[in-house]
């Protein structure tokens, strides 16, 4: 398979001092840009879309908004998580809607800075490639930031 060549999202690309919101999903440590994120939620009760593809979650009402809501889980095609884990959700705004982003656990807001981005490296697993812009390398982990716009883009259809 071929190395990644993808330029990584420029709206809020790795300048110094960037700040990412941390979130876990199968032991793995993921970040997404706090410019991207609304809220963060305890687990919401969703309601199941008819004909949706398995990972959409459902709809949740949200302070007077339908937001889709999105298994992260299963669109990086992980397995699913067990019946006893409850999942948090960030929201995040991607082209003036609202998506529930359903992942195992979010942590902290980290500012890092440009000069410990890297790119994808080959050896990432090529279901994180597909929706990573980039890594950062952290004390003995690896976080990789995912671009929003590639995790809700459903070939042009939009999740809804």
């Amino acid at each position: 398979m071929s190395q990644d060549r993808r330029q990584p999202n420029t709206d809020h690309a790795h300048e110094d001092g960037a700040e990412y919101v941390t979130f876990r999903i199968a032991k793995q440590l993921f970040g997404i840009h706090v410019l991207k994120v609304q809220d963060v939620l305890n687990h919401c009760k969703t309601t199941r879309i008819p004909l949706a593809p398995p990972e959409i979650a459902g709809s949740l009402n949200l302070r007077g908004r339908i937001v889709t809501a999105i298994d992260v889980r299963l669109r990086l095609g992980l397995p699913m998580r067990n019946a006893d884990e409850t999942p948090m959700s960030i929201v995040v705004e991607n082209e003036g809607e609202l998506y529930s982003l359903m992942v195992d656990s979010v942590g902290e807001v980290l500012p890092l800075t440009n000069g410990s981005w890297e790119r994808n490296p080959p050896t990432l697993d090529p279901r994180l490639r597909e929706y990573s812009e980039g890594i950062y390398r952290l004390d003995g982990e690896l976080l990789v930031v995912l671009d929003v716009n590639r995790l809700l883009d459903y070939g042009g259809l939009k999740a809804a």
